[in-house]
This record gives C-alpha cells, sequence and structure tokens, in this order.
C-alpha cells in the first residue's frame, strides 16, 4: 500500500502578482522552488490564508532570488496581490518509506525570503 502526504510546503508565501490572462499556473522563484523540492510542472496545491480558497495547478520557474509567487490565469480569481499562501506538494510512499519520511516545510517572512526549513516526521508514528 501506498499514502499520498505532503512532501513539502511553502509556508505563508505572499504573493506578488496576479496574471489573470496568463494561460496558468503559478510561478514561484526558483530559489523557493529549489529549497522546497518542487519541479516546475509539478501539480500544486495552493491555500489562501486570507480568504480560505484552495485550488489545483502546476508550478513554473520564476527568476531566482525575485520572491516572485504570481498566481496566473483564471486561478488569480481566488488570490489577490499581498495575501499569503499555502503552497504544499505531495507524494506517494510506501510503508517503508514512511519509516523515515521527513517533509519539507518551509517558512516565509514578508518578502518570500526564507526563515527557516525545517525537516519533520514529529507526527508520525508508523
Amino acid at each position: 500500500m501506498e499514502r499520498i502526504m505532503c512532501k513539502s510546503k511553502l509556508h505563508r508565501a505572499t504573493v506578488t502578482q496576479a496574471e489573470l490572462y496568463y494561460e496558468g499556473s503559478v510561478t514561484i522563484d526558483a530559489d523557493l522552488m529549489e529549497a522546497a523540492d518542487i519541479l516546475p510542472y509539478e501539480k500544486i496545491q495552493v491555500v489562501n490564508i486570507n480568504n480560505g480558497s484552495r485550488f489545483e495547478s502546476y508550478a513554473i520557474e520564476g527568476k531566482r532570488r525575485s520572491g516572485t509567487i504570481c498566481i496566473n490565469g483564471a486561478a488569480a480569481r481566488n488570490a489577490a496581490i499581498g495575501d499569503h499562501i499555502i503552497i504544499i506538494t505531495y507524494a506517494n510512499y510506501t510503508e517503508e518509506e514512511l519509516k523515515t519520511f521527513k517533509p519539507t516545510i518551509i517558512l516565509m517572512d514578508k518578502d518570500n525570503k526564507i526563515k527557516d526549513i525545517k525537516h519533520s516526521n514529529e507526527i508520525l508514528e508508523v
């Protein structure tokens, strides 16, 4: 059996742009993607802390060290510039892999700089 688990997340990222008429996706600073182990075109879930909306999309790489978090396409209706969001990735893990499983949690500051990186499985008892 495999379980779907949170692989990584960018916690409290700030939306810097919203481009309604772009073709879709979420543009994320390449440094943030690398820190959270998010690949270009990887499926993501976005949770808006300000308004409670949730949506799925995929990540595209933005300029390094830019702090860019841009919600593109129709999803731009779910987030405004300045909103705080959580970007989550998931992966399938076997019971054996879960014995050493540790999600990567990236804590962000208001300028989308990394405050802290946590690798924790404290809540898991496998």
